[in-house]
């Protein structure tokens, strides 16, 4: 199916422009040398204002490696944008202050630079909602096909 690695080859050009923007982003924002897991860690722990456990980082950004994720953690630590607590023996994450003040940052940019050029061009968002749709769709095939050729 032709149309399929077509489109595979522009997930993977939109992929790495995406990690490129946002890497580049968070530099802009006043936090360079982070890797693009790194902030995408940081965002989800930040997102909703809510403590996160390494394991539901891992499964909500559907990263399998656990050990990929306590290496973006570890290196949010250092950079003293994320915090931990303790519930018993499990470690929570959070945004500490700082983290708080570059994620703001962050959203500052984005609107700026990404989101006004974007409804400039397309409108109320009706495409944008749309891919999105297909991709997470896409994402369960892709999936369900991983675990198929896994019992192989």
């Amino acid at each position: 199916m032709p149309e399929l690695s077509e489109f595979e080859f522009g997930l993977i050009v939109a992929g790495n422009a995406f990690n490129r923007w946002i890497a580049r982003c968070m530099a802009a924002a006043g936090l360079p040398g982070l890797a693009p897991m790194d902030v995408l860690v940081l965002h989800h722990v930040h997102h909703r204002g809510r403590d996160k456990r390494l394991a539901d980082i891992a499964f909500t950004l559907n990263v399998e490696d656990l050990h990929v994720i306590n290496y973006s953690l570890k290196k949010l630590l250092a950079a003293e944008v994320v915090e931990t607590t303790r519930a018993g023996k499990e470690v929570h994450y959070r945004t500490s202050e700082q983290g708080r003040v570059f994620i703001d940052r962050y959203r500052e940019l984005r609107e700026q630079h990404l989101v006004a050029t974007l409804s400039s061009r397309h409108g109320d968002g009706d495409t944008v909602a749309e891919t999105a749709r297909v991709l997470r769709w896409l994402s369960g095939l892709y999936d369900q096909a991983a675990r198929a050729v896994t019992s192989l």
